[in-house]
């Protein structure tokens, strides 16, 4: 009785491994030594036709409200994107003072010392690991 169990599994098993490698070969082309599948490109519909997904909705983080928010946004979003505050996790107060200063030293951003210590002062009111609301 065990052993027709183990022929059982063993039968699935090799069936379902099966299936899986003829679903990858026949979903591309893939060339030996290299990590690329292509595909054909289908034939578009019509030979007049457009294809338009209209505008990019851009979405702007909301900033905690606090002195030095202003001072943020002006100065941390001419090099990127506010998200880069908001999406990743909280950093201590120190770690925040290294950020601030290898964006001002490091890669230049031109941000005046006032602004730099309000910009400071406000990262670490609202985004570290004990301040933080969410």
């Amino acid at each position: 009785m065990r052993t027709r169990w183990l022929v059982l599994i063993f039968a699935v098993a090799g069936y379902v491994h099966g299936s899986t490698l003829y679903a990858q070969s026949s979903a591309g082309s893939y060339s030996s030594g290299e990590s690329r599948i292509t595909r054909k490109v289908p034939r578009p519909s019509a030979t007049d036709s457009t294809y338009d997904v209209g505008p990019y909705k851009l979405y702007r983080p909301a900033l905690e409200e606090g002195e030095g928010s202003r001072e943020v946004s002006a100065n941390c979003n001419t090099c990127h994107s506010l998200r880069y505050i908001t999406m990743q996790p909280p950093l201590a107060a120190d770690a925040w003072a290294a950020e601030v200063t290898k964006m001002v030293k490091t890669y230049g951003a031109s941000i005046s010392d006032d602004a730099s210590q309000k910009i400071l002062q406000y990262l670490q009111s609202h985004y570290t690991p004990d301040k933080r609301k969410h």
